[in-house]
C-alpha cells in the first residue's frame, strides 16, 4: 500500500478555503432564496429544471438523476411541492410504471419570481467578486472535476 500523498500547505489552504466557501455560499444562497421567494434550494432546482424543458415536464427518474437524489427522496419532496400547487404528477404515457413531473402555472410563476433575485445573489456573492479570467478559470475547473466524477458524461443544459 502506497503512503498517502498528504496535501502540502498551499494545497491544504486551497482545499480548506474551497470547503468553507462552498458551505458559506450554499448557506447564504439558500437563506436568501427562502427569505425572498419562499423556496428551498431543492424547490428551486425542481422548478428551474422543469421550466427549462420544452414541455415543462420530466420523468421523475430523470429529475432524480439530475438532482443526485434517490427517487424516493424526490417523491417525498414532490409531494410537498404538489401540496403547494407548484407541480403535478402524471402517469408516463410510454411506461405505466413511471411518472412524469409537470410544472403548474403557480410553479412557473414561482420560478419566474424567484430567478431574478437568485441570480442577483449569485452575482453578489460570487460572480461579481471575480475577474473575467477568474470566471473562465472557475468554469474550466468545475467542468474538469464534473467530467472526472461523471466519467465524462455531458450534463444537460440545465445541469451546467
Amino acid at each position: 500500500m502506497d503512503a498517502p500523498r498528504w496535501l502540502d500547505e498551499r494545497e491544504d489552504h486551497a482545499w480548506r478555503g474551497y470547503r468553507r466557501m462552498r458551505r458559506l455560499l450554499d448557506l447564504e444562497l439558500a437563506r436568501e432564496l427562502m427569505q425572498e421567494a419562499g423556496l428551498s434550494e431543492p424547490d428551486y432546482d425542481v422548478l428551474s429544471d422543469l421550466s427549462e424543458t420544452p414541455d415543462q415536464r420530466l420523468r421523475l427518474s430523470e429529475l432524480a438523476d439530475r438532482m443526485l437524489w434517490s427517487r424516493s427522496r424526490l417523491s417525498h419532496h414532490l409531494t410537498r411541492m404538489q401540496q403547494r400547487g407548484l407541480v403535478t404528477r402524471e402517469e408516463c404515457p410510454s411506461d405505466g410504471r413511471g411518472s412524469v413531473v409537470a410544472l403548474t402555472p403557480a410553479g412557473r410563476q414561482a420560478i419566474e419570481a424567484a430567478a431574478p433575485g437568485h441570480v442577483a445573489a449569485v452575482r453578489r456573492h460570487l460572480i461579481d467578486l471575480l475577474s473575467r479570467e477568474e470566471v473562465e478559470a472557475l468554469g474550466a475547473l468545475t467542468h474538469r472535476v464534473v467530467d472526472r466524477l461523471t466519467g465524462g458524461q455531458r450534463p444537460s443544459p440545465s445541469e451546467v
